[in-house]
């Protein structure tokens, strides 16, 4: 169920895309959306984890300099049959972490000093076990390329902005209206779509992380803690890498759910402490 959601979901996504490149440019422009598409994913598989990992001057770390996240680590991968990830600490007092990597063989776990000041062992396990997943289930390369795919939408929508703007639809009023159309419920509609399929993940990775870890209370209890630590202090993180984390970084800034990375942290919660393993 979760991977038919997940086709129809980014079949959307590329749909919303073509339609745009439609309204731009006719036949010419799905063609360059489609193109467009196949660059900008192309680049994300191959350098996103370079990226965000600079972007938040995460440093790697080793089982010497930092034993107890390390040996976390190494344990839940073994548990979990992967690939042993590189280890990254950022110095960051928010609490968080995310996962990145185009697949289980080149992937990263990175969490912040904050997570390392307020979090029990069991908690900690809890939450790499979570990160696990999302390398095991392809989460990190996903959320790559819905994240890419929607900010190619809104490049395109902008270039139909200044179209209508400048009169590109001059064919035909019709034209126009599509273009304006298009420029304003394109970006929306895109990122309505990339926001359903991280939640969507952010499930599957609570459910099969507490499987891995064998422990979905001290999940649930660490999520609480992030949630509240997010708020009272949150990162300073660009919202194009927002889905990547644990817990929404932009916490302290509240949205609507449906435009929130996240599912709502009670929820989670609620499902955690229900589970039976």
């Amino acid at each position: 169920m979760n991977t038919i959601k997940l086709v129809l979901l980014l079949s959307s996504l590329a749909g919303v895309l073509m339609i745009v490149g439609y309204f731009v440019a006719g036949k010419i422009g799905v063609a360059v959306a489609f193109i467009l598409s196949l660059l900008l994913n192309f680049g994300s598989y191959w350098y996103s984890d370079r990226i965000v990992l600079k972007m938040y001057g995460a440093q790697e770390v080793s089982a010497e300099s930092s034993p107890v996240l390390y040996d976390t680590v190494r344990d839940l991968a073994r548990r979990a049959n992967l690939p042993m990830p590189r280890v990254y600490i950022m110095e960051q007092e928010t609490p968080n972490a995310f996962a990145t990597g185009r697949n289980p063989e080149h992937a990263a776990v990175a969490v912040t000093t904050g997570i390392m000041k307020i979090l029990d062992r069991n908690e900690l396990s809890g939450v790499i076990a979570h990160e696990l997943s999302h390398i095991q289930n392809r989460d990190t390369l996903i959320g790559t390329v819905a994240a890419t795919m929607a900010g190619a939408v809104v490049m395109v929508a902008t270039v139909a902005r200044w179209g209508a703007v400048f009169g590109l639809g001059e064919d035909g009023g019709g034209r126009t209206v599509g273009l304006i159309a298009t420029a304003v419920i394109a970006p929306v509609a895109a990122t309505l779509i990339q926001m359903a399929i991280s939640r969507s993940r952010e499930y599957l990775a609570d459910a099969s992380g507490a499987r891995m870890s064998g422990r979905p209370k001290a999940l649930a209890s660490a999520l609480a803690k992030l949630s509240r630590g997010a708020q009272l202090k949150p990162l300073d993180a660009n919202p194009a890498t927002a889905h990547l984390f644990i817990v929404n970084p932009l916490s302290g800034n509240r949205v609507m759910n449906l435009f929130s990375t996240h599912p709502p942290i009670e929820k989670r919660i609620e499902r955690l402490m229900k589970m039976k393993l």
